[in-house]
């Protein structure tokens, strides 16, 4: 008797926990048999790769950018000079330092803005 009245407990549990997920919204969606079944959206994340890629690429891009307009050793020159300036401008020198990518994209930037 208290294994079928623990397995009841256990499907109130599960079922209070569903209804509780779908407050936050549900979506209908019509089962192979033709029922229709209400199932919690997904909750969808705030954190996204894709944006994070984006921005990690335009940054690149836009380093690229600036390295190309400048040319390397004007560029390598205004990074020094921020490193030697405050805090903020110590990690605006560590973020803007060029990277493998940014020197390949800054070449090819180059040949189109000469």
């Amino acid at each position: 008797m208290s294994g079928t009245v623990e397995a009841f407990d256990k499907r109130l549990k599960r079922i209070e926990k569903n209804k509780a997920r779908m407050r936050e919204g549900y979506v209908g969606q019509v089962s192979k048999d033709g029922l229709i079944v209400f199932r919690p959206k997904r909750r969808r994340t705030v954190f996204s790769i894709r944006g994070l890629a984006l921005v990690v690429l335009g940054f690149v891009a836009f380093k690229a950018l600036i390295m190309a307009h400048l040319g390397p050793n004007t560029y390598q020159s205004r990074i020094d000079a921020l490193s030697e300036g405050t805090v903020v401008e110590q990690a605006g020198a560590f973020l803007m330092q060029p990277d493998p990518a940014t020197q390949i994209a800054a070449a090819k930037l180059r040949t189109y803005l000469n």
